[in-house]
């Protein structure tokens, strides 16, 4: 029903898996257009690989991501991957997913400032491996359809997918797309029910 209203969404955006992993980090906490902009910068500083981030100063590199917020802090979030990369993979994000994506998710959530939707998003878009993303959208929309409860955790909601869904990269990536732009065109926290494609079956809107 989704795919009919929205059409194929052609996820993630960005020319390499570098890229989409930067973009991963980056956009914890703010929005793409921010994050479009940093990775715009890191191109024109001709930075945007493992050794440009790892050579650079991190307040250079704070300087460079500043559109993406929290410019320090990702900064050393950006800078921890790519040591995590060089320390234990060559530098390699090939190395990296060619193990058990189950091993890799593992390694990923103990790098410092990586958390289980960003491990996730790195695994799903750059690396296609069968690994369901969920954000503050999925909650959202599932929990007012009445399918899971508002308060319900990452894992809990993951394993939610994990559980319903055939296990495919191109499927979670499509799906999780899709849910994103139901979000950002009808579920907001103030809904625009009226016009969602999944309004007669939403709990939510039937009890407004």
């Amino acid at each position: 029903m989704l795919f009919e209203r929205y059409g194929p969404q052609h996820w993630w955006p960005g020319e390499t898996p570098f890229e989409v992993c930067v973009g991963a980090i980056l956009t914890q906490n703010t929005n793409w257009g921010n994050v479009e902009k940093a990775i715009a910068n890191l191109k024109a500083a001709e930075v945007l690989s493992v050794i440009g981030i790892a050579r650079l100063e991190p307040s250079a590199l704070a300087e460079l991501i500043r559109s993406a917020g929290y410019f320090n802090v990702k900064a050393a979030r950006l800078q921890s991957f790519v040591r995590f990369l060089q320390d234990q993979h060559q530098g390699s994000l090939e190395h990296l997913f060619s193990a058990p994506w189950q091993q890799t998710r593992t390694e990923l959530l103990s790098v410092k400032g990586i958390g289980p939707e960003t491990a996730d998003s790195i695994l799903l878009y750059a690396g296609q491996k069968p690994s369901f993303v969920v954000d503050a959208y999925t909650r959202r929309i599932f929990s007012r359809l009445g399918l899971v409860p508002e308060e319900i955790g990452y894992d809990q909601l993951r394993d939610f997918f994990m559980a319903a869904l055939p296990t495919s990269a191109n499927l979670f990536n499509e799906y999780h797309a899709l849910i994103v732009q139901l979000g950002k065109q009808h579920c907001r926290p103030r809904p625009g029910c009226e016009s969602c494609c999944l309004a007669p079956y939403c709990l939510y809107h039937s009890r407004c």
